[in-house]
């Protein structure tokens, strides 16, 4: 198995690669998504991380075949604040975090295959207003997801974490406060 992971812009693209990526015949329970709570207007009242959902079933919350999608909760994850996800990684990284162990969101993306450097700008990109998507795949076929991946056009890494550090930023601090979106940003994460 491996384990692709790419960061989107938009959560309507990261949505539609999870469509596609089912309807290609990956389960949902390979999936995981994780999103700043503003991708949908329902938690928009969720201010703070104590609020949010300790994060308990979030694997079981993505069952058969209602699809990723339809799993989607809220928790909290330090440095991001309240995220909407689903799936093995968010189980991952709060469990991490639950069980004492350091690591959070920057461990379960190393642990899965992810480069230390492309986890922090990964990090930082949903702590921004960016939808995460991990997927687990047999070899065979990592040519597929990465084809449907890439057609939803996720961002570069390597040139988002080079704007990051033009700004000043240097890794991922999960003590950060949650980032504080503008309207504007909020609306651009929205849009379809």
């Amino acid at each position: 198995m491996q384990t692709i992971t790419k960061v989107y812009d938009r959560h309507q693209q990261a949505r539609q690669a999870v469509s596609e990526l089912e309807q290609a015949g990956i389960s949902s329970s390979e999936i995981s998504l994780v999103a700043n709570k503003y991708v949908s207007e329902k938690y928009d009242d969720v201010d703070d991380a104590s609020d949010a959902a300790a994060g308990a079933g979030i694997g079981a919350m993505v069952g058969g075949t209602a699809g990723l999608l339809a799993g989607l909760g809220l928790l909290a994850i330090p440095g991001l604040g309240p995220v909407v996800a689903a799936g093995w990684l968010a189980s991952t990284a709060v469990g991490a975090l639950a069980g004492g162990a350091t690591g959070g969101i920057i461990g379960a993306l190393v642990d899965s295959g992810v480069p230390e450097d492309h986890a922090h700008v990964y990090s930082e990109a949903v702590r921004r207003g960016g939808t995460l998507l991990s997927v687990k795949v047999d070899e065979s076929m990592a040519p597929r997801v990465h084809s449907i991946l890439d057609r939803y056009q996720p961002i570069d890494p390597i040139r988002q974490g080079e704007e990051y550090r033009r700004s000043g930023w240097k890794q991922f601090d999960p003590k950060a406060e949650p980032y504080k979106l503008s309207e504007i940003e909020i609306e651009r994460m929205r849009k379809m």
